[in-house]
């Protein structure tokens, strides 16, 4: 996995996201997407503006896959989009979360974020937790859904 903060291929960033089908046959959002790790010493002194936030979100590429079992015996792409910060709801609701943490980071310290904050992205445990110190931006299941149309 790539943690760094700059998109993985230059010009763009690959997301998969995978995706379940319900009971009732329609198809969500299986988990929460990893868009880029916090460096407290960074995003204290960031505005959302020059964020790697917002560079990570701006050349993101999300592919949507359909997850069937464990066995990952085969993957079907159900849809492929980007991130569209042509929105200004969107793009003013990622800046004030992006602010949020920020503003928590500053007045009292990066060990206070929680995956409470945030309403389209949140700032959380990086991985399992139970322990885990390190953080990252995740985009809510329901900022994915709406970025794939899927609702």
């Amino acid at each position: 996995m790539n943690s760094a903060q700059s998109p993985n291929f230059g010009s763009w960033e690959l997301k998969i996201v995978p995706l379940k089908r319900l009971v009732n046959g329609t198809i969500a959002i299986k988990e929460t997407m990893a868009v880029t790790m916090i460096d407290p010493f960074n995003v204290r002194s960031t505005p959302f503006e020059e964020s790697h936030l917002l560079a990570k979100l701006k050349k993101a590429v999300i592919c949507a896959r359909l997850f069937e079992s464990q066995e990952e015996k085969r993957s079907v792409l159900v849809h492929v989009a980007a991130f569209d910060l042509d929105d200004h709801s969107i793009y003013e609701q990622v800046r004030q979360d992006y602010e949020e943490t920020r503003s928590c980071i500053i007045e009292h310290g990066f060990e206070h974020l929680t995956g409470t904050m945030g309403i389209l992205v949140q700032p959380r445990t990086k991985g399992a937790g139970h322990g885990s110190t390190s953080r990252a931006f995740y985009a809510r299941t329901q900022f994915v859904a709406k970025l794939l149309g899927i609702q």
